[in-house]
């Protein structure tokens, strides 16, 4: 691999003019596509087969207009007094108007609901007036009946009467039984009546209403442009005198591509370009290829959004690594070719090298990171193979723009890849090529490696202490920005309604069902009472009420309105203790469909995932980093540094973005659950990263181990080598995924946190303080292989020693000198 990169590399310097224009034809070609073939993001997230996509489904067939997604319009009156005649007519005519568009089942007036509730109410009240007023005529009858079969027995007349008075007495029993039944359904109906008195659309000071929107397709499905229609009714012509605000099942906020903190975060990483190779052509360069690279990237993920059911987090995530790891592998190259340069290289020779060597070593990496990054399809959850397979897609095109693009640029800029100062001092001192000035190192004291391990290792502990406290969830309008209308519309809801109407579960029950008529019906009642009672039983439910009985008298569904809102934990554990429940022998558990619900089965499903993705990443990472170092110790440490820095960066992410520490910092204003893909795609990334240092730290100590260094000298020989590029690296790193913290959406920020506080803990103090202290207390003995297993390894040379040989200095001076010569004779 290394031969063929180096002849990449002399090829694509030959003929950069070509190179270049053919990496302009296709980011031309990419800008068509994304014009062509682009579709819309979507931001949400589904996973087929959960239980509340079976629910759904069975709502769909059981129920005409079931099973579909809701919405939630927030109307509220700007003085806080009860809304007018007028402003209650007005609304009216929007709800009509928002159940005519398209993808609309229907649109529920809240002042029509709450004027039938009151009518139920005045219709229960005056029913059971009625009733009792029968069972007293009824009580006088029978007192009337008893006193003439008194009579009638004194008078000896009974025989003769008895069968009038019989008769008489079975019309009084039959009517009591008939009153009796009313009397109980009306006690049903009351029953009924006052477990939903908390399910409000219009608040109690009448200075709030909710506008329930039905659609006809499920709830992660339902398209943005019914939702923006929806709004543009309600929104566009505003009812004189009131605000109007959209839950966050409504108004869905797709993410810019590029914002200012994004940009701000280049800026530092070109600053930190500028400082390590002190001159503006060098530090542009990786900048340049690097957005070259992302643009194309970015552009095929939007191009694919046509086809494919893609969420706005998908192409940023693109964006994010693209920009980050294009940076990285271009410096790595362009580091190696500035420091042949410095020892005498000329500029052709150089770059071929830089790309066999340093190339060698970014193709390697780059390729662990694509591999970490396509196993996420590994998981089976769509949306996140599809996040895994375009940030793929960003790394492999920042590989080859690397070994490619860089080659061609840095034989167009020459020698002022270097600073004037340096040219100066290369000009004057014309060191011959290959000649290695490296100082003399000594190994640490063994003490200090002792303390350096313990303290790394307590201290990550102490940091990944929160990740025991994770809770994953979806962001819902609570963690939104204060000044959006999700979050003032969320805020409305649980101040007016209560926290649990932000988050209210579909519970579909069986009911024994039968033959149709009367009686079943009254079964299916009665049964359906029995339901909702042992619903509300439950302390963490504040109101039940019956939605629906299947035309067959089998299933019934009731909404259900929790105690706390939709992020919580009791919630949470309210959902699992209603699945588990069975009110009705013989009928099956209960099932529980809503946003809440889907979002809880998602959380769950990323979970158990989790565990095996994990497992397969650090048994890659073992089998890799036994390729490269050709040692049984290495992989082992550097695995379990891995394992640390990702703890680590969970545990980080847990105490702000959960617990609210030090959230200010990072404009997090409310805090909840913790991104329920993040883990997963955090490890993918991460792991990728972390192979990328530790192979560039690494490797420079197997190098100086194998030159016949003693293996505690090779350690700080190594490190040293490594660390200066590998900071370099890490702070590019860091800035650009920094960046992404201060985005407005909840998801991008904490990725964005989670990255680049993995890289921070992983680069610093895992690559550069535990492992050199690891490898110094290992000795000789963290180079042992067993003889067997060094037969059977292939012989990977990941830093191109061997082209080195094959390529000796100068040998690219001398050709050309003996072919001058042979002209000349």
């Amino acid at each position: 691999m290394a031969e063929f990169l180096y002849r990449v590399g002399r090829a694509c310097a030959r003929r950069a003019w070509t190179v270049l224009a053919l990496w302009l034809a296709l980011l031309l070609a990419s800008g068509a596509a994304f014009l062509l073939f682009s579709g819309e993001l979507e931001d949400s997230f589904s996973i087929p087969g959960t239980p509340t996509d079976e629910v759904e489904q069975l709502l769909s067939d059981k129920f005409s207009g079931m099973g579909g997604g809701t919405g939630t319009v927030v109307y509220q009156t700007e003085d806080g007094s009860a809304f007018t005649g007028e402003q209650r007519d007005a609304i009216a005519d929007r709800v009509e108007e928002a159940a005519e568009v398209p993808g609309v089942e229907n649109a529920i007036d809240p002042f029509a609901t709450e004027g039938e509730r009151a009518e139920q109410r005045r219709e229960l009240e005056s029913g059971r007036e009625e009733l009792e007023a029968g069972l007293a005529d009824l009580e006088a009858g029978q007192e009337e009946l008893d006193r003439n079969r008194a009579q009638a027995e004194a008078a000896g007349l009974l025989e003769q009467s008895e069968a009038a008075l019989d008769a008489e007495q079975a019309v009084i029993d039959q009517n009591r039984e008939d009153l009796e039944t009313g009397l109980a359904e009306l006690e049903r109906g009351e029953s009924l009546l006052e477990m939903a008195s908390e399910i409000r659309t219009v608040s109690e000071d009448g200075d709030t209403a909710l506008v329930n929107i039905a659609f006809s397709d499920s709830q992660m499905e339902v398209p943005q442009e019914t939702r923006d229609a929806v709004m543009a009714v309600f929104g566009d012509d505003p009812v004189p005198g009131t605000t109007v605000d959209f839950g966050n099942d409504m108004s869905r906020s797709v993410p810019s591509l590029v914002s200012v903190t994004e940009v701000i975060g280049v800026v530092v990483a070109g600053v930190v370009l500028i400082v390590m190779l002190g001159t503006l052509v060098g530090a542009g360069l990786p900048i340049l290829t690097a957005l070259v690279g992302v643009g194309i990237a970015t552009l095929v993920a939007m191009s694919l959004s046509g086809v494919l059911e893609m969420a706005s987090v998908t192409p940023i995530l693109g964006l994010m690594l693209g920009l980050a790891v294009g940076i990285d592998y271009a410096l790595f190259i362009i580091n190696r070719h500035r420091r042949q340069l410095k020892q005498g290289f000329g500029v052709g020779e150089s770059i071929g090298l830089a790309n066999g060597t340093a190339g060698n070593a970014v193709v390697f990496a780059g390729t662990t990171v694509l591999i970490a990054l396509l196993g996420l399809n590994l998981t089976g959850i769509g949306f996140l193979g599809l996040m895994g397979s375009v940030g793929a897609i960003a790394i492999a095109v920042a590989v080859f723009i690397a070994i490619t693009l860089v080659p061609a640029l840095l034989s167009l800029v020459g020698p002022r890849v270097l600073s004037r100062r340096e040219r100066g001092r290369l000009a004057e001192e014309a060191p011959a090529p290959g000649r290695d000035s490296s100082e003399q190192v000594r190994p640490m004291s063994t003490g200090r490696a002792v303390a350096q391990a313990l303290v790394t290792v307590i201290a990550l502990g102490v940091v990944a202490l929160p990740a025991l406290g994770l809770r994953l969830g979806m962001p819902d309008g609570s963690s939104e920005p204060t000044e959006s209308t999700q979050y003032r519309a969320h805020t409305a809801v649980e101040e007016n309604f209560g926290a649990g109407q932000n988050g209210t579960l579909l519970v579909a029950a069986g009911l024994t069902g039968g033959p149709t008529g009367a009686s079943a019906e009254r079964n299916a009642e009665a049964e359906r009472a029995e339901i909702a009672e042992v619903l509300y039983s439950y302390d963490d439910v504040v109101a039940v009420a019956p939605i629906a009985v299947s035309d067959d008298q089998t299933m019934a569904i009731f909404q259900v309105v929790p105690a706390e809102g939709p992020s919580s934990e009791s919630t949470e554990e309210l959902v699992h203790d209603l699945r588990a429940l069975e009110p009705i022998e013989g009928t099956g558990p209960l099932g529980v469909a809503g946003m809440t619900s889907g979002n809880i089965d998602i959380s769950e499903t990323l979970s158990d995932a989790l565990p095996t993705y994990l497992t397969v990443v650090v048994g890659l990472s073992l089998v890799i980093l036994l390729l490269v170092f050709r040692s049984v110790f290495v992989p082992v440490v550097a695995t379990f540094g891995f394992i640390l820095s990702f703890l680590a960066a969970l545990g980080g992410v847990v105490a702000v973005y959960q617990w609210g520490w030090l959230g200010g910092l990072v404009g997090i204003e409310n805090t909840g659950p913790v991104l329920n893909f993040l883990p997963t795609l955090l490890v993918g990334i991460l792991f990728g990263l972390a192979m990328d240092y530790m192979l560039f730290i690494g490797t420079g100590m197997r190098e100086a181990y194998v030159h016949g260094a003693p293996s505690r000298t090779a350690v700080m020989q190594g490190f040293r080598a490594g660390r200066a590029v590998v900071t370099a690296a890490a702070i590019i790193m860091i800035s650009v995924f920094g960046g992404f913290v201060f985005s407005h959406s909840v998801m991008i920020s904490s990725i964005g946190f989670a990255l680049a506080f993995g890289v921070l803990i992983d680069a610093f103090v895992v690559r550069m303080a535990l492992i050199p202290a690891l490898m110094h207390l290992a000795g000789d003995a963290a180079w042992w292989l067993p003889r067997w297993l060094d037969r059977l390894l292939p012989d990977i040379d990941v830093e191109g020693a061997s082209l080195e040989r094959r390529h000796p200095p100068g040998r690219e001076t001398a050709e050309a000198e003996r072919e001058t010569a042979s002209q000349r004779g």
